[in-house]
């Protein structure tokens, strides 16, 4: 059964891989696109795979590109023509901005104002943008992007909240880089890994702006953080909602993993149940209501989306919110048999680590207790990763070419 769940997980994560998504949109549209050259540029921890299936689908129609990525994604770079020089694949940081984020900001600018004119541009954007590339407003540097974003990390706040105050404090976010582009067509493909799939928030919005003036989250800020917001207000004005000549397109979502972890749970003989985009929420509540739901369902396969939140304490443990719901349910499964819940980070990394995610079922907190840890202290620690590897839990995808959010994957056996 754990096997069957390894194997449904893969086939959603190659629904969305971000090279057959992106080749797919172009080979259909192809026919309604501007002519060539094409300009590429791809910013995201799908970067490298997204450009890939653009030059498959484009085939020798493009004259230049720049990909951003997350350290150790470019060297999924080769198939794009990257590692012979072809187009330049610069990695920075995240989740935390970093020197070479800015760096990356200066360079994606300089080459955008550097394009021929009129030029057709395909722009790819994937999850891990708000971070890997940045030009702050005047007045934010380097540490107040750190401070903020650290604050961001351990808030508890959802992504939309917290890539409105991203955008606040951004020249390029918020659909500001369209002032780069006037005058160039462009074609924006998004893979999503938002809420609702709205391509304002996608990527902190670099070409898309949101509906009205970004606004700080209900919850409170703290004082220094309200001011930078303040003074912020002062900075560059909102991109128009829909410039002209942008055409943004989303060519991998959520509800498409979802849908491919049904189809392939169908194929092997399980019954299948979408649960829709339904992980909000504090992720060891959530985790909870899951393994309960899952206990109280019908037999099959269980499928959820969506994006939990995490409040970290001042000293937080290894692992990420996969890791703290999938722990958190495995708690509630204890002494439970026929039961199996995984969950997964598409993008193949949970928070600061190199795991995606866990496979826990009923017997996960036994396993780790008889190596001397207590789950519910774990959780208390924010560190269900240093459980998880006790208990044998933990999955590595390695970087999968897409970010749509959260997948949890439950199984649940037929009686005997």
């Amino acid at each position: 059964m754990r096997y069957n769940l390894l194997k449904i997980m893969n086939a959603s994560l190659g629904a969305v891989n971000g090279r057959g998504c992106v080749a797919r949109y172009l080979d259909q549209a192809r026919p309604d696109l501007p002519d060539g050259p094409w300009y590429l540029f791809a910013v995201g921890k799908a970067a490298p795979a997204m450009a890939a299936g653009a030059r498959e689908a484009l085939d020798g129609a493009i004259a230049g590109g720049l990909l951003i990525t997350k350290d150790g994604h470019c060297a999924q770079a080769g198939a794009t023509g990257a590692s012979d020089g072809v187009w330049p694949c610069l990695e920075a940081g995240h989740p935390r901005p970093d020197a070479r984020s800015l760096a990356a900001g200066e360079r994606l600018t300089a080459f955008l104002d550097a394009l021929p004119a009129g030029a057709p541009v395909l722009s790819l954007i994937s999850g891990g943008t708000s971070a890997l590339v940045e030009v702050p407003v005047a007045g934010i540097g380097l540490d107040e992007l750190g401070r903020v974003n650290d604050w961001l990390l351990g808030s508890g706040l959802d992504i939309l909240a917290m890539n409105r105050i991203r955008s606040a404090l951004s020249a390029i976010k918020g659909g500001r880089l369209t002032a780069h582009l006037r005058g160039h067509p462009v074609v924006n493909l998004l893979i999503s890994d938002v809420p609702g799939d709205r391509p304002e928030v996608i990527g902190s919005g670099l070409l898309v702006a949101p509906p009205a003036v970004p606004s700080p989250p209900e919850e409170a800020l703290p004082d220094w953080l309200a001011r930078l917001l303040a003074e912020a207000g002062a900075g560059p004005a909102l991109a128009p909602r829909d410039p002209t000549g942008i055409d943004t397109r989303i060519v991998a979502s959520n509800a498409d993993a979802r849908r491919a972890a049904v189809e392939a749970a169908a194929a092997l003989g399980l019954a299948a149940h979408d649960h829709g985009e339904a992980l909000a929420g504090d992720g060891a509540a959530c985790g909870a209501s899951l393994a309960e739901t899952l206990c109280q369902g019908p037999p099959g396969v269980h499928v959820w989306g969506g994006e939990t939140t995490l409040r970290l304490p001042e000293r937080p443990g290894r692992g990420g919110r996969n890791q703290h719901l999938a722990l958190a349910a495995a708690q509630a499964l204890a002494g439970r048999e026929g039961v199996w819940l995984l969950a997964l980070g598409t993008d193949g990394t949970d928070g600061p680590t190199e795991d995606a995610g866990a496979l826990v079922d009923g017997s996960t907190v036994g396993r780790g207790e008889a190596e001397g840890l207590s789950a519910q202290d774990c959780l208390e620690r924010a560190d269900a990763g240093r459980f998880l590897a006790a208990s044998g839990d933990l999955i590595q995808t390695g970087p999968t070419g897409t970010n749509v959010m959260d997948l949890v994957i439950g199984l649940k056996a037929a009686p005997a």
